[in-house]
């Protein structure tokens, strides 16, 4: 299975998307198709971390004052599923490997891992 969740109104995700686009994932726009319950308890499967699968960088996070308060990991779990924009991203399934966020060392080794298929 390649599953990416992303948002079309990235420019981040567009980018990386483009970098990948010939191992054909199925997309989810987070902002149109709504992660389920059941897709962020799959991605919990492979991190065993809501707060792994959280965005920090998100604008909500401080305007709602999130960065001083105590989170516990099924805060983490509520706060995605309640807001898209929670969600790190992006956030490729491959197989039995999840690669969550757009860092440098993270999409290198999203792209050795589609290397080896």
């Amino acid at each position: 299975m390649k599953k990416a969740y992303y948002l079309s109104s990235c420019s981040t995700c567009d980018r990386i998307l483009k970098e990948v686009k010939d191992h054909h994932f199925q997309l989810q726009d987070i902002k149109f198709d709504a992660i389920t319950e059941e897709q962020i308890d799959q991605m919990y499967q492979f991190t065993n971390s809501y707060e792994a699968l959280f965005s920090k960088r998100a604008r909500k996070y401080k305007s709602m004052g999130l960065k001083y308060q105590n989170l516990k990991e099924e805060d983490f779990k509520n706060l995605i599923l309640e807001e898209y924009t929670f969600l790190k991203r992006p956030v490729f399934i491959v197989d039995h490997e999840i690669f969550v966020g757009n860092s440098k060392k993270t999409i290198d080794a999203l792209k050795k891992c589609l290397e080896n298929e």
